[in-house]
């Protein structure tokens, strides 16, 4: 039975359990069984549906004629196998004809290449039928950031004109490295810049608060030699902005939680007492109480929650992606809401970005 699941996913990869037993004539216990028993040859994704590990290349395509968000991006991955599995060699992204990226899917996708090469993988980034997005991830400074040993198809773009065009457009902040060994203060200040001259004055306090709080995390938790970075794009005649800060280390989560229980006992009791996913719970508190921090000093830890306070003025969407999860905080005006994602594909680091609708209209969630 073990060899004919083999063979029948290998060409039917993304099969529901009880729908291989149908096809194969067996109990479904006796499917699962199995499945479960050989997960070193066999891959389970978030919708349940099994495939065959160990095809050397992993080829994961972006639909065409789409925008693609986090959340797009975050179902994507999770349709294919782990592109961490030891047996996969080669990962390549395949951008379909006007295939277009949200700039917080944008920068998931570009820590997840870095990442994936220093583990010693090869990664490519097909961009052959979408020239379109692939002007703009110049015009955004993506190749300057991304790995130069990732290859990129048909070519990596040499003109850079990200270059060209920087401080020409108030509604772009092109991706800028966050060395946390040799810190870019300006930074911020050019993310604050660029938010307040698309919207009014009225908003330089929300964005020095939800902008230079988190680039300071990014310098207190990265622990990494892969550089973090920043960046900024308005849409819809700048009724739309998204901000992203991303580290590539160990992130908010993985340099707390080792020193909740001896620091912050009394948290660290009620992250217990909640059964739910402990990373999850933790981000709750850093961005609910704040109070949580690394270092032993008065004042520090309550960045985040600041952070949050500003964003839940102006109804912002909140995403905190950590290792394998994410926590969305909605900020609407009638209520504020958590929405956990598990499960998900690992993405080293602490990624963090905020969206933004200054016109009242609703962000798709």
């Amino acid at each position: 039975m073990l060899s004919q699941l083999l063979a029948y996913l290998g060409k039917n990869p993304g099969i529901k359990a009880k729908d291989l037993a149908a096809v194969l004539r067996q109990e479904k216990s006796v499917i699962n069984q199995i499945l479960h028993r050989h997960r070193d040859k066999f891959f389970q994704n978030g919708n349940f549906q099994w495939s065959v590990i160990g095809h050397q290349e992993l080829r994961i395509e972006f639909p065409e004629n789409t925008w693609v968000s986090s959340k797009e991006f975050e179902d994507l991955l999770s349709k294919s196998c782990t592109p961490w599995h030891g047996d996969c060699e080669s990962v390549i992204f395949v951008l379909k004809k006007e295939a277009r990226l949200l700039l917080d899917a944008l920068a998931r996708l570009l820590a997840l290449c870095n990442q994936l090469l220093a583990a010693g993988k090869r990664v490519s980034l097909d961009l052959t039928e979408c020239p379109n997005t692939c002007s703009y991830l110049d015009r955004m400074d993506f190749f300057e950031v991304l790995a130069p040993d990732v290859t990129v198809l048909p070519k990596r773009p040499k003109a850079r004109r990200g270059a060209v065009y920087q401080g020409n457009n108030d509604g772009v902040i092109e991706l800028r490295t966050i060395d946390p060994s040799d810190p870019n203060n300006e930074i911020p200040r050019l993310l604050e810049r660029s938010f307040v001259k698309c919207v009014d004055e009225s908003y330089s306090t929300l964005a020095l608060t939800v902008i230079g709080e988190p680039f300071k995390n990014v310098l207190d938790h990265s622990r990494s030699s892969l550089a973090g970075f920043a960046g900024l794009q308005a849409y819809k005649n700048r009724t739309r902005i998204q901000v992203v800060i991303s580290d590539n280390g160990q992130g908010i989560v993985g340099t707390l939680q080792p020193i909740l229980h001896s620091r912050y006992p009394k948290i660290a009791a009620r992250i217990e007492q909640s059964r739910g996913h402990p990373g999850i719970a933790l981000l709750k508190e850093v961005f609910s109480t704040g109070q949580i921090s690394q270092v032993d000093e008065d004042g520090r830890g309550t960045g985040l929650k600041m952070s949050g306070d500003q964003a839940r003025k102006y109804h912002a969407l909140i995403s905190v992606r950590q290792e394998d999860f994410e926590l969305r905080i909605d900020h609407r005006p009638e209520r504020m809401r958590y929405i956990e994602n598990t499960n998900l594909i690992r993405i080293n680091g602490t990624h963090i970005s905020f969206d933004f609708k200054l016109d009242g209209s609703k962000i798709d969630r």
